[in-house]
């Protein structure tokens, strides 16, 4: 099996998957949509239902992701029935965009997905006894670390290619200088759960870096 050519540009190609197995939420969240841009890298992690049907998973991707990157030439997903559904196949096609999809879980096509699944995982899972029920509220921070974060097939993170320079962490927040900020908190606390992030990702990616390549093809 031949693996993926380079895309030209950013956002034009992605891969996608779930993440299953995660405790439930309060809000009743039990996986995350997983979708990554195949040049850049940059990731989107979207917290979803068991129970969400085909309309609901299409309209989470328009509005969280097209409306971000517009229609996309091509998405690779492993064959999971949503993807391969006549519905999934129809919106596709709408959108001018070509679908191919893995025909394994460890098949080549669909590995970058998969390896930010296994990533991800190992952070999350390493995080659920801070965040417990709550790691849905927590999942866009855990977004913002991945994606300006070092990633070893680009020698940069993420947010670079895509905006040409790293974006300002919340970490800096407390960096104001003259202007002083009274009776935040909730900074306080976002740049202390940023930092624990960032530190579940780099054992995650250590973690990942010393095992075999079964599913490095980038």
């Amino acid at each position: 099996m031949q693996p993926l050519s380079i895309p030209e540009w950013k956002r034009e190609h992605i891969t996608m998957d779930f993440v299953f197995k995660l405790p439930c939420t309060s809000r009743g969240h039990e996986k995350i949509w997983v979708i990554v841009d195949r040049l850049t890298k940059i990731s989107h992690f979207l917290p979803i239902k068991e129970t969400y049907s085909l309309v609901k998973l299409a309209k989470l991707f328009v509005d969280e992701i097209v409306r971000l990157q517009g229609a996309h030439v091509s998405i690779v997903s492993d064959r999971d029935a949503r993807f391969t559904s006549l519905f999934w196949k129809c919106l596709q096609e709408a959108t001018g965009t070509k679908s191919q999809y893995s025909t394994t879980f460890h098949s080549q096509p669909n590995g970058q997905s998969e390896k930010t699944i296994h990533n991800l995982e190992d952070m999350l899972r390493s995080c659920v006894l801070q965040f417990k029920d709550s790691w849905d509220t927590n999942l866009a921070l855990v977004e913002f670390a991945y994606n300006n974060s070092y990633h070893s097939s680009t020698g940069m993170d993420p947010y670079e290619p895509l905006y040409g320079r790293q974006c300002r962490t919340p970490i800096c927040w407390n960096e104001v200088g003259d202007r002083k900020l009274e009776k935040v908190e909730s900074i306080q606390e976002t740049t202390e759960e940023v930092k624990m992030i960032q530190e579940r990702l780099k054992t995650a990616w250590e973690t990942w870096e010393a095992k075999p390549s079964l599913y490095r093809t980038l």
